[in-house]
């Protein structure tokens, strides 16, 4: 499920700023947000940091991977995948978590809203 932060783009960080290949946190209008650079892909994915299987925030501490086509992180709690795209749940259809669209402009991680 694709979310609107905010009415406006947001820029979260430098480009230089995430790891590659693996997941950051960020804290955007008290939302807790995972960040993760798929440095193959030049691409950023951006999802809820939040775990509604451990209800903990914790997904940026998670293991990108792929189920199949699919992009996931693992979390790192109980190991459910969620689709980097979408946040889709692979393994619990009835359950998502909030992505969000992502650009690089100039370097910089921008977070969009959808209008």
């Amino acid at each position: 499920m694709v979310n609107e932060l905010m009415s406006k783009d947001v820029d979260i960080c430098a480009l230089t700023d995430l790891n590659e290949n693996a997941g950051t946190a960020a804290l955007v209008d008290d939302m807790q947000l995972a960040l993760f650079y798929v440095k193959k892909l030049e691409k950023v994915y951006a999802l809820s940091n939040y775990d509604p299987f451990s209800e903990a925030n914790v997904l940026s501490r998670g293991i990108i991977g792929s189920l199949g086509d699919e992009l996931v992180v693992a979390s790192p709690i109980y190991k459910q995948h969620f689709n980097l795209e979408t946040g889709q749940c692979v393994e619990d259809q009835e359950v998502s978590i909030l992505a969000y669209p992502v650009e690089i402009i100039n370097g910089r991680v921008v977070i969009g809203s959808i209008n």
